[in-house]
Formats: structure tokens, sequence, C-alpha cells
């Protein structure tokens, strides 16, 4: 199969024909039909995950057929239409029991633990537990983008902050994650306020629902070493003090915030957005050696909320909104690219994060 093979950290990957995997017990092989570009997959590219041995094939965001069914499986056949979590779960361990598959202490990633899905086929562990299957009026490219980004935005969003109608939330970093975040807390009719240096990405964040828009000067792009600079906005120039125009928006502080980057800036930018007893959502990866205010979380009664990724098994209520169109995750979709393309657009986010999300073909 052709596939996305990454030789050496930070030097550009190159499509390469490898052997297609085989399915394992108990799991299945997908022809990949589409899958997410996602800044996780430039971490693993440069180095920063301890789980990626090279040579190795990235990609986690996807969504396919089966194309192959390994022992074991059952209720599941070729040329079902399929997507899956990022995190594939084991489905026996204590938090599986309980329902909490996004900590599964056994869980293997497709692009992280083993080869991924920018490839023409992937293969799946613990099929039974991890399988999702589509309904036809939901395309490829709008499944592939619900894995990660979209999932871990509706989950943070409704079932780990519980977002509620006319709350104030604000949203650090417009990129796939917060402009996800941004569409779904609009339509449970909360006041949604978006953050981000890049103006193309604070007009798609009122496209998709935000009611205020907060032009940044700069923030640290989540453990890149890069700062971002860019040019006016809404008001036609960079808001001096994000935090001031904020607090001047919510009449006293957000509800709740949300760092969808992961930025050790916008942590902090976040927290003194908030009012007494507001709740913070920490999604972006942050980087070592972050330090909070734990006076102030301890003082204004604060919750720091992690978040990471959504279970199969929770993804009916998001996939019914979808359905009934209070959602629309394709309208997020910017740009659909090729395989071979994907090694240059990989390499375009050392500098930047483009707006809205790239779906690459194999």
């Amino acid at each position: 199969m052709r596939a996305i093979v990454i030789e050496q950290y930070g030097v550009l990957p190159t499509v390469q024909e490898v052997a297609a995997p085989e399915p394992q017990a108990g799991g299945v092989v997908l022809k990949v039909e589409a899958t997410g570009l996602c800044r996780s997959d430039w971490h693993g590219w440069q180095g920063h995950d301890s789980d990626i041995v090279l040579p190795h094939v990235p990609g986690h965001e996807l969504a396919g057929t089966i194309a192959a069914v390994g022992a074991g499986v059952t209720g599941w056949q070729v040329g079902d239409r399929v997507t899956t979590p990022f995190i594939c779960a084991c489905g026996t361990c204590e938090q599986c029991r309980e329902g909490n598959h996004q900590v599964c202490p056994n869980q293997l990633q497709p692009g992280f633990n083993y080869w991924g899905s920018f490839a023409e086929y992937v293969a799946l562990p613990y099929a039974e537990v991890n399988l999702i299957r589509l309904p036809e009026s939901l395309d490829f490219d709008t499944a592939a983008g619900l894995g990660c980004r979209f999932a871990t935005s509706f989950r943070a969003i409704r079932q780990v902050g519980k977002v509620r109608a006319g709350e104030n939330v604000v949203i650090f970093g417009c990129g796939g994650v917060g402009l996800s975040a941004v569409m779904i807390a609009a339509a449970l009719d909360a006041r949604v306020i978006a953050v981000d240096t890049n103006p193309e990405a604070l007009k798609l964040a009122r496209t998709y629902g935000a009611a205020h828009t907060v032009q940044a000067s700069t923030y640290g792009a989540a453990d890149t070493g890069h700062a971002s600079t860019y040019g006016a906005a809404d008001a036609g120039q960079a808001s001096p003090d994000v935090v001031r125009e904020i607090l001047d928006l919510t009449g006293g502080g957000a509800q709740v915030t949300m760092d969808a980057l992961g930025s050790n800036e916008l942590v902090q930018q976040a927290l003194r957005s908030l009012r007494p007893r507001g709740r913070h959502l920490q999604v972006g990866l942050l980087p070592s050696g972050v330090q909070l205010d734990v006076s102030r979380l301890i003082g204004q009664e604060l919750e720091w909320l992690g978040s990471h990724g959504m279970p199969a098994h929770a993804y009916p209520e998001m996939l019914d909104l979808v359905a009934s169109g209070n959602l629309n995750p394709a309208d997020l979709i910017t740009n659909r690219i090729t395989l071979e393309q994907a090694p240059a657009a990989l390499a375009a986010l050392t500098t930047a994060t483009p707006a809205g999300v790239t779906v690459i073909h194999p």
C-alpha cells in the first residue's frame, strides 16, 4: 500500500510503498477513505511523543470501510462504513468497565502506538469496543474529523464542561478543536467569544456562531517554540489586553474558558478571564514547565477540568445532533488534499495553523 512514512524526526516524510497491515485477533483492517491532518500529527513528526518508533506512519483521525475482519470479531463485516475514536480502548479494564474508555490504561492510538491512517489501509484493535457505524447520510470526510477534534470538543463542552444556554464561553485557539468547540457551544445557545491571532480563523469562528472575536497579538503555539503575529481582525487592530477585553465583554468574567491549543500563555489568560467559580477546560496538550496560579484557583474556587477524547459509546448523542442539522461539522472542512500533498501540509504546521480542517484522501 501507499503510505506517508516518517524516517527521521523533523525531516520531511515521503510517500512510500509499504506492506499493508493484517487484521489481528479482535481487530479489523480499514480501507482509509478519509483522514484528518491534526497538530498532534505534527508533534509526532517532531519527536514529541515517546510512543512513536521510527520508521512510522502518522494519522489518527479517520473513516473508511472494513477491508478485513480478525478472528473473534462479531457484529462487523467487510464493507461496513465506520469511524473510531483516536483512543482505541481495551474494553476490559476497570476504567473501561466504568465507561471511561478515553482514559483506558491499555489504550492504543493509531498514528502513535502503531502505524496510522496516512495510508491506504490501517489496522484497528479492539474492534467491538471502538468501531462506530456510520449512517449512510454521513460522508467519509465529515466522519474522519469526528474521531479526534470534533468529538474531543463535543465531550469537553457538552459532557465535561456541561455548558449551559446563556453562559459566556471563551475559546482560546481557533484551529480544528477550537472551531469545533465554537460551533458546539453556540449550538447549546451559549454566548461564545473566540480568541486567536489569525484573522481568517476568527472569521470562521463568526460563521460558526461566535458572538464576539478577540484578536490576540501573539501567543506561543503549542510546544512549537514559535509565536504568530497577524494583522487586523474585527476591531481593526490586535487587542493589547485580551483578558481586559474579555472581562468587559462578559461583565466581569466568563463562566467557562477552554484552551484548545495548548500554550502556557493561553492558560494564564484563560484563568484570568474567568469569573469566580468559573470552569476552565484544558484540551490542548501543554508543554512541560507550565506553572499555574494555584492561589487564584483556590481563592476564586475555579475548576480545572481536563478532557481527553470521547469513547465510542458516547457518539450517539453527537451523531443525532449532526443528523438533525443542529451541528454541521462538514462546514469546518476548508481543505482537501492528496497523500502526495500531505508532507508539505504537515510541514506547514511548523509556522502556522491553517484555518479550518484539512482532510487527506489516500
